[in-house]
């Protein structure tokens, strides 16, 4: 007797072992769990643990309407419910599609199969246009591992925006288009809201009573928790808010949430959406309405590059995924600032507007959490691997396959560089440019000395300074590195000593 485990973040029904028994379902048994447990395993931004157990419980609903045998369960843990399941229905082989974090397919493997009493098959997972193995085949013929070109393959593998062996419009990608400072008085799209149902405010109910996690506020919840509601989403976006995608992609406002944004990620990191219909959508839209194609190119870029590239990383590290997890090429180690946990507890304003949006919604663009969030704890020397663990618990679409690579890689450069080609470090010039967040604060950003120096001010200067001679291996900080140079060692001293009295103040209100 075959049995199927639906897991969390797989709430499709074209996985393959829903798809190889669609003609014997009747007889098919289903199980989906909650474990309690591993909702306590972080502090989870409490509108991550409803979005995912409400978008389950709806699978399960979806699933049992059509015909499916489902059995839910919400336990303590995942081994006790599905060894009784097991036992009840005499399954003999249990099919699971293959976890794509790579420490729940470990848990998986290290369950008791004695006590199980069965066979686990793990089925591929086609959630993603390159498998792990398609990806690693591409890497090993490269000499380097540029996303761009990883972007560039994919575009003519799948014929996404091609014609013939060109792309469209005859250019790659439009980036220089795509990096607009926001303009006043912008008129920004809202969000596209859903109201709880009953099933997710009985979910609601359950986190409050459980006290799972005291992070982030839990209501209001406006997230989708279907497909249907997840198909929505990418409708609006493409009518609402991808004809200005592009050119405000980079673009921070204070109290904008969204902008923009196609708040996708977490749909599609659910199963709930999958990455070639949300391509496809995309470039339908171009043909048909003849949409802008830098903000066309863009987003596609974020799935068919970004997204598939940073899977494609992840997979790659799997003989040395312990050692990546560890990776520290600058060798940071201070605590993360308690002001991550609690916005109210810094005077930057960028970083309060950011950290409170995560807080109210657990949801910051790529650049908020790129330039912002990234950004502070590179400079100011924070430990990567604390880094990531708040980013994995605060963020509505965060698993460990995005985490692993998007912070300790892109952000921290931690791994020394195998997935980026230099720090993504920046001084508050960089957010004055981006973002209206400087006008309202009480550091001045063109300041790195001085009672009002801009922290993002003197923790750039400082990193770049007591890094220097690790960055020289690095080609494109050169032209940085060169500007240092004209900073007199008085001033270097100064820039020093403010970056320790900055981490002696933030230590002494522990």
């Amino acid at each position: 007797m075959i049995g199927i485990w639906i897991l969390g973040d797989r709430l499709t029904k074209q996985q393959l072992s829903l798809q190889n028994n669609q003609d014997h379902k009747q007889q098919t048994p289903v199980i989906l769990i909650e474990s309690n447990n591993h909702g306590r395993q972080r502090t989870y931004h409490r509108q991550k643990l409803v979005l995912v157990w409400s978008a389950m419980r709806h699978f399960a609903q979806e699933l049992q309407a059509d015909n499916w045998q489902v059995t839910y369960e919400i336990a303590t843990d995942f081994v006790t419910p599905l060894a009784k399941w097991i036992g009840e229905h005499q399954i003999t082989e249990l099919q699971i599609t293959t976890p794509c974090d790579r420490p729940f397919l470990k848990h998986i493997q290290s369950l008791d199969l004695t006590y199980l009493n069965c066979e686990i098959t793990f089925l591929s997972d086609r959630h993603f246009l390159w498998s792990g193995e398609e990806f690693v085949t591409w890497a090993k013929s490269r000499k380097r591992m540029l996303m761009e070109d990883f972007y560039r393959a994919g575009r003519k593998r799948f014929n996404i925006l091609m014609e013939e062996q060109k792309p469209l419009g005859g250019k790659w990608n439009y980036d220089q288009q795509n990096r607009k400072p926001p303009q006043k008085n912008l008129q920004t799209p809202k969000p596209l809201i859903f109201q709880p149902d009953e099933i997710t405010q009985e979910v609601i109910e359950w986190v409050k009573q459980e006290q799972f996690s005291d992070y982030g506020k839990l209501e209001p919840f406006n997230w989708g928790v279907t497909r249907i509601q997840a198909q929505e989403i990418l409708a609006y976006f493409v009518e609402h808010c991808l004809p200005q995608f592009g050119t405000y992609q980079d673009a921070m406002i204070t109290g904008e949430y969204t902008m923009w944004h196609g708040l996708i990620s977490p749909y599609l990191n659910l199963g709930l959406l999958e990455p070639i219909e949300v391509i496809e959508a995309i470039e339908t839209a171009y043909h048909e309405q003849e949409l802008p194609l830098n903000s066309v190119e863009g987003f596609i870029r974020q799935v068919l590059g970004w997204r598939e590239y940073m899977h494609g990383i992840y997979f790659l590290q799997n003989e040395e995924y312990e050692e990546y997890t560890e990776s520290n090429w600058f060798k940071h180690h201070q605590s993360l600032p308690e002001f991550y946990w609690d916005a109210n507890k810094t005077d930057m304003n960028c970083l309060h507007q950011t950290l409170t949006q995560v807080e109210e919604v657990a949801y910051g663009h790529h650049i908020q959490r790129l330039m912002v969030l990234n950004n502070f704890a590179l400079i100011a020397g924070v430990n990567p691997q604390e880094l990531e663990n708040w980013f994995h618990s605060a963020f509505i679409d965060a698993y460990d396959w995005v985490m692993q690579t998007n912070v300790l890689g892109m952000g921290q450069f931690a791994d020394g560089g195998l997935l980026a080609s230099k720090p993504y470090a920046a001084s508050a010039n960089y957010i004055n440019k981006m973002s209206d967040y400087c006008g309202n604060c009480k550091y001045n950003h063109r300041d790195r000395t001085g009672e009002q120096a801009c922290p993002f001010n003197f923790f750039y200067w400082d990193f770049l300074n007591r890094h220097r001679d690790r960055l020289k291996s690095l080609g494109r900080m050169n032209l940085v590195l060169s500007h240092i140079k004209r900073i007199s060692e008085p001033e270097l001293a100064e820039i020093t000593a403010l970056a320790n009295k900055w981490w002696s103040a933030e230590l002494s209100s522990k």
